[in-house]
């Protein structure tokens, strides 16, 4: 019994993190000149299936770090792919010569400096960190 009760302790910590993000923000920098973008739009950025925004510009998909609770919201309700879905599609395309994954930016502020600091890159965030550095242009409930 004791053993039962500290695994089924042992998976709610494991998916706190994951409860505890209210909001994900797809930013991009001010000046890109992008006033919104779809989630199939970002989704396309995001699994390698386009390299520009819609206005043909070059996006550069930047991506938080393995295992944040951010990453996992976004991945699973913008990609549609949980953690290892999305490790196992990338390293199909990696290994099939067709593709090569987002670059990790590490975590919120990480994601949101290197977007701030580069118009050709699109990130997400959560949303509580957005600032007038970087623009939404779309939210992950």
């Amino acid at each position: 019994m004791k053993k039962w009760l500290g695994s089924l302790i042992a998976v709610a910590a494991l998916s706190l993190p994951a409860l505890c993000v209210a909001e994900v923000a797809v930013i991009v920098h001010p000046s890109a000149g992008i006033e919104s973008l779809t989630e199939d739009d970002i989704a396309r950025l995001f699994l390698g299936k386009s390299k520009s925004f819609p206005g043909g510009a070059q996006a550069v998909p930047i991506n938080q770090n393995e295992g944040s609770a951010v990453r996992e919201k976004f991945n699973e309700t913008v990609c549609k792919k949980n953690a290892s879905q999305y490790k196992a599609y990338w390293s199909q395309l990696v290994f099939t010569g067709k593709g090569t994954p987002p670059k990790d930016g590490g975590d919120d502020a990480g994601v949101k400096a290197l977007v701030a600091a580069n118009t050709n890159m699109i990130g997400y965030v959560d949303a509580s960190v957005v600032d007038a550095s970087v623009k939404v242009v779309f939210k992950v409930p």
